[in-house]
């Protein structure tokens, strides 16, 4: 009873015992109307008996007819014969007492009528003949009324034999019904919310399936099953998440090379002045020169800590972000890169822009590769266009545009997929914008994209923003404790 396929099993023996029972309660009733129209007949034929020799009393009382007289004692003898044989018939019908009665009177009927064939029988005086008349009705009312509840009984029985049937279909009706609810509330339902939650995970929400079975049935293992699946996605999905970010640090090293290159190469020179003309030079000058080593060493320091910070994989939190500081950071990190390739950047940030709900590092990621798949997108050069907009009252859109060679229409539908790229061999693993995807998703948004063979290509990125609740927890924790 603890699976689907033993309740199902189970509903099928109730219904199928009810279902005989009913059976067999209607060919119960059948026979039994059968054996009541039997009697019944029986009953029309006593009834006929009497009579017809109340018939032949009449033409005996009227015409002193001695023929009529001896038809009438012959059937009189029929109904006595017959009336002994449906003895039992008559006592179940209307009791002992009530057939005592009735055999009486038939007696005493018989007996009058008979007294009239004996020798030296007179004409039936008035007196007689009021007595035979009384007693002939008699035993035709109460013959009368044993046939009239006798058919009454067959009426009875008769209906409650048709209304078998309604309970066979009833008893059909019930068991679609549990069924019905069964396979829709055990089997039809889950599975929709496994068709939804198999949309979720490929948005990137690895979310497990809230279900409230009993963990033995086939659909509660499945479910259990699917869950642990789900589990296993997201720890793959984490590791994709860090492989990317692995790969980017591999295709934008040079640049970041060439970024620590230049401080490096300002202190080295700094140094070398401050070496050679450190006797000619005033103090105030070599202050100077000091104050330009640590400004270039703290530059460099930067560059690192932002190349560790994007690299470090870590459970995200998310916080009240302002989005021209997340732009701007990643900015930073393809900075070399977008001017070697000979890439404009226009960025049209309103500062009245809300702030958005997002982990920093992670929405780095995302525009990271956003940028980068621009920047590969224009070999000889062109535009990178970042826009920042309120997106109806929940939401914050950022559209990162650019002037490439654009995407076909047959491949725009499949971006978000893992490994599919349309670079050349070496230049794309097919994971940026898969995880960028997922990434989003992380963060309660969505991302879409637009293109234009020949013309460019925009995504925009819609990100939360959050709640009053979310602005006042932030606070609370970044507030001064004195």
């Amino acid at each position: 009873m603890q699976t689907i396929r033993g309740r199902i099993i189970a509903i099928f023996i109730v219904c199928l015992t009810f279902i005989c029972v009913l059976s067999g309660l209607y060919w119960w009733g059948v026979v039994s109307i059968r054996e009541k129209l039997h009697v019944s007949e029986q009953f029309e034929d006593l009834l006929n008996n009497i009579l017809e020799a109340r018939r032949y009393e009449k033409n005996f009382l009227f015409y002193r007819d001695y023929d009529s007289l001896n038809e009438n004692i012959h059937y009189l003898n029929e109904v006595e014969e017959l009336a002994q044989q449906l003895s039992q018939d008559i006592t179940r019908v209307f009791g002992k007492k009530a057939f005592d009665y009735f055999d009486m009177t038939l007696k005493s009927y018989k007996k009058v009528m008979v007294a009239f064939v004996e020798p030296g029988a007179q004409v039936p005086p008035e007196d007689k003949a009021e007595e035979v008349r009384r007693l002939g009705k008699a035993v035709v009312d109460f013959t009368y009324d044993l046939l009239q509840y006798k058919r009454k009984r067959i009426h009875d029985a008769l209906t409650v034999t048709l209304t078998l049937p309604f309970g066979f279909f009833g008893v059909v009706i019930l068991l679609l019904m549990v069924v019905t609810h069964l396979i829709s509330s055990k089997v039809l339902k889950p599975l929709a919310l496994m068709r939804q939650t198999t949309g979720r995970i490929a948005a990137g929400d690895f979310s497990p399936i809230n279900y409230d079975g009993n963990g033995e049935d086939e659909i509660s293992q499945l479910l259990g099953a699917f869950n642990r699946m789900a589990g296993e996605l997201e720890s793959r999905q984490d590791q994709l998440v860090q492989s990317r970010k692995i790969a980017a640090i591999g295709t934008f090293t040079a640049g970041i090379a060439h970024e620590l290159n230049n401080p490096i190469n300002n202190i080295y020179l700094t140094a070398e002045t401050l070496l050679e003309d450190y006797e000619d030079l005033s103090p105030p000058e070599g202050k100077e020169l000091v104050l330009d080593v640590l400004n270039q060493a703290e530059r460099a320091g930067e560059i690192v800590r932002n190349l560790l910070d994007f690299s470090r994989n870590e459970m995200p939190s998310f916080a009240p972000l302002k989005i021209k500081d997340v732009i701007d950071r990643t900015f930073k990190l393809v900075k070399n890169q977008i001017m070697l390739a000979g890439i404009r950047v226009v960025m049209d940030i309103p500062p009245e822009i809300p702030s958005i709900r997002g982990n920093s590092r992670n929405l780095e990621q995302i525009f990271l590769n956003l940028f980068i798949n621009a920047v590969q997108a224009m070999t000889g050069g062109g535009t990178i266009e970042v826009q920042a907009q309120r997106h109806g009252t929940g939401h914050v859109r950022v559209d990162v545009r650019d002037t490439g060679k654009g995407i076909e229409s047959d491949h725009l539908q499949h971006i978000f997929e893992p490994f599919f790229t349309t670079k050349g061999v070496g230049r794309g693993t097919g994971l940026g914008l898969a995880v960028t995807y997922a990434l989003v998703k992380r963060h309660g948004g969505y991302i879409e994209v637009t293109s234009e063979v020949g013309v460019g290509t925009t995504f925009s990125v819609y990100l939360p923003i959050p709640t009053v609740e979310e602005h006042a927890s932030h606070e609370n924790a970044h507030s001064d404790p004195r």
